[in-house]
């Protein structure tokens, strides 16, 4: 950028915004400061003239009005979940609107890393948690709600009554994976499982079990390989899988991942996916559409759900909601692929009922 150009952008003020935009040097402020408690046409209209004109709000002097960081913590368990990067996108696409910015804290799936995101919330360097843990990270004897700071919990529900939970219907997605197993014609069933101590895998399995009872069903009738949400998982039960006599047809996997896994492992053995045996995963990651065969899954609303997750979060922040006010159960939907088809071994051992 040339001199001349640099200055002219450093010279656009408040005013000239407001003067482009038909509106008060008031209103450009409250929206740049405030933009939840101003309609949404008047925000359009201020952001499209920032946009135009060049100017660069004073960020330095807002944060002082406002005695705000203008950023929020996120902490996630495992970044390379693809789930999880696509529900950040969607956080991070609410906070712009709202002028925020995000800090990121990456677990890794390690506990001890907690500690530095709860002195970050308790030092009040942020606004603002959206937590995708499913518990309330710990630093010795305290935990980040000592800080007073807004949390709301994404993806994995917290049981405190005074954080918002904004999750998908895991339950009642894993009841109907059953459901539709049942309806192939499939009789003997495997559960490939989440990380076991997660709020998400108990929920993900109490609905595998419930459909097992609403389809006539009992314990005898499935398996279930135990591990945490990665590819790993899939591969180790499809080992356990190919030592059985009396191998199940209709496998559901409580993620994508784990369910590319057990394909991959069970296709180098000839077995054939889905006319032997039928996967179903869930998440919806953009990989399972390029799998071969394509997976069969339940796509998650990710985008929808950090950008709810973010929007309740800042309704809290500027004291437009009351923390009992929201509790956001997102659907998802049944993606039918290639990886599911009806049974075609009629005399298979499995298949010793009926009827369902």
């Amino acid at each position: 950028m040339s001199r001349k150009s640099w200055r002219s952008v450093k010279e656009i003020r408040i005013a000239d915004v407001a003067r482009l935009a038909g509106v008060s040097t008031a209103t450009v402020s409250r929206v740049l400061s405030e933009p939840g408690k101003v309609r949404q046409k008047t925000h359009d209209l201020v952001m499209e003239a920032v946009r135009r004109s060049g100017y660069i709000p004073n960020s330095t002097a807002q944060k002082l009005r406002t005695r705000r960081t203008m950023n929020v913590l996120v902490v996630a368990p495992r970044l390379t979940n693809p789930v999880f990067a696509e529900i950040l996108r969607g956080v991070d696409d609410e906070l712009t609107q709202s002028g925020y910015g995000i800090i990121i804290g990456n677990l890794d799936n390690r506990r001890e890393r907690e500690a530095r995101y709860v002195e970050l919330a308790l030092s009040r360097q942020v606004d603002g948690v959206l937590l995708l843990t499913g518990y309330i990270p710990e630093n010795g004897a305290r935990d980040m709600r000592e800080s007073g700071l807004p949390i709301v919990a994404m993806c994995a529900a917290i049981d405190d009554d005074k954080i918002p939970n904004v999750v998908v219907q895991d339950r009642e997605a894993t009841r109907q994976a059953v459901e539709y197993l049942a309806g192939l014609g499939h009789r003997r069933f495997g559960y490939v499982s989440g990380t076991p101590t997660s709020i998400i895998e108990h929920e993900r399995f109490r609905g595998f079990r419930e459909g097992i009872a609403a389809a006539g069903f009992g314990p005898d009738d499935f398996v279930r390989w135990e591990g945490p949400f990665v590819f790993s998982t899939g591969v180790a039960a499809a080992e356990s899988f190919l030592t059985m006599r009396d191998r199940p047809t209709g496998i559901f996997a409580a993620c994508d991942e784990s369910a590319i896994g057990f394909i991959k492992r069970i296709r180098e053995e000839r077995i054939r996916v889905p006319q032997d045996v039928s996967v179903i995963g869930f998440d919806g990651i953009e990989f399972s559409d390029y799998t071969e065969p394509t997976l069969t899954t339940f796509r998650q609303p990710l985008h929808e759900l950090g950008r709810a997750g973010a929007d309740v979060l800042m309704k809290l922040i500027q004291n437009d909601m009351s923390p009992g006010d929201w509790d956001i159960r997102l659907p998802l939907t049944l993606l039918e692929r290639d990886t599911t088809g009806p049974v075609l071994h009629k005399d298979y051992k499995s298949l010793r009922r009926s009827s369902i």
